[in-house]
């Protein structure tokens, strides 16, 4: 930090202020003989019309003049926030107490009395004068600093943007990810249709009506629909197959939980975290009878908890293979009917109060009639 060069005077202008033109022109002979910028005014209003013309470090104002004295002129300069940092220097023949106090609560600087010294005259100037050139310099290098602090700033919010960008592709990328995935196991069967859709937005509907925070629906839109991804491994005669599954078989099926954790596990991104617990643990019942491993109860995230029934209505509500779908209110019996034994009862509770927004979201993504076409 570099200070400003103070002793120099001609860095230093002052203006004169005195209505004796003997004593302007004494002043500024001699004070432009040591190198001072000098400036004269003859009394305190011509003095305000030239104060920011001049822009003075240091003003020399007699106490007693015509139209505005020194005291008035001396709280004109104070009081204006622009001209506060000048130096006010008042000369005056009067040295008593009274007149002293008057100068200082104007906001003088300091005093001079007639008759004075040169060298004294000289040395409060450059007092004064320094004082004004520091406080000019700290203003200047506040104003440096603010720029300084606004290009920063400025700076540090384009990187902001630029991150943001690069977050948001990212995910982007992470969701489209998770979609194809979703989308690759569905493709398997020609029965499924818009299931994946249908199964992210019931889940969704749950999540927002139980009050949780919208990082935790975001979690549960986008997870939810790889519930089935381990379908991918099960052979399409299997999974088309047009009637009902032998025992053999129905192991066969039941093995898509594990198969689809194992795909999922072992991922940093937190969507696939929380679809890994959701492929595993989707088949799990409230009364502990699910597979793969019997548990029961709040033992059972919740957000398992709410796809499950999500996916056990879009399945009573499509055609699969081996049956055409049911009734929409046939279905809502049958999640009613399984309340505390394959669902969460508080879950089903909330389901059922929701059902027109169900049936909604159920008419928006109606399936088409699958055909040879839909097969690979």
């Amino acid at each position: 930090m570099f200070f400003p060069e103070v002793e120099n005077p001609q860095n230093t202008k002052i203006l004169v202020v005195d209505d004796d033109p003997a004593t302007r022109e004494n002043l500024k002979e001699i004070l432009s003989s040591e190198g001072y910028q000098v400036y004269t005014s003859k009394n305190g209003k011509d003095a305000l019309e030239k104060l920011f013309e001049i822009n003075p470090d240091v003003m020399l104002v007699d106490f007693l003049m015509p139209e505005l004295d020194g005291i008035s002129l001396c709280k004109i300069v104070k009081n204006n926030p622009e001209t506060v940092d000048i130096g006010i220097i008042l000369i005056t023949a009067v040295s008593d107490l009274d007149t002293r106090i008057k100068g200082l609560s104007a906001g003088a600087d300091d005093f001079l009395n007639k008759p004075f010294l040169i060298p004294e005259l000289k040395a409060r100037i450059s007092s004064i004068s320094k004082i004004k050139k520091y406080r000019d310099f700290l203003k200047s290098y506040q104003k440096v600093l603010e720029k300084e602090v606004e290009k920063k700033t400025s700076e540090l919010q384009k990187l902001y943007l630029e991150l943001q960008v690069a977050f948001n592709e990212i995910k982007e990328l992470s969701l489209e990810t998770i979609h194809r995935l979703a989308k690759a196991a569905e493709f398997k069967d020609i029965y499924t249709g818009f299931h994946i859709h249908r199964i992210s937005f019931y889940s969704t509907k749950i999540a927002e009506h139980l009050g949780l925070s919208k990082e935790q629906v975001e979690l549960i839109k986008y997870s939810s629909p790889l519930h089935d991804i381990g379908k991918l491994k099960i052979p399409e005669s299997i999974l088309l197959k047009p009637e009902p599954l032998n025992k053999k078989e129905w192991e066969i099926m039941k093995t898509h939980t594990v198969i689809g954790a194992k795909i999922l596990e072992g991922s940093k991104i937190k969507y696939l975290k929380v679809a890994e617990k959701v492929a595993l643990l989707h088949h799990e019942k409230w009364d502990g009878t699910g597979y793969p491993y019997g548990i029961k109860g709040k033992n059972i995230p919740l957000f398992v908890r709410i796809v499950s029934i999500a996916d056990v209505f879009d399945a009573l509500t499509s055609d699969r293979p081996y049956r055409k779908a049911f009734p929409v209110e046939e279905a809502f019996e049958i999640i009613k009917n399984e309340s505390g034994k394959h669902f969460d009862p508080e879950l089903v509770e909330l389901f059922l109060k929701i059902k027109n927004e169900i049936i909604e979201i159920k008419t928006l993504f109606q399936d088409e009639k699958p055909t040879e076409e839909n097969f690979f």
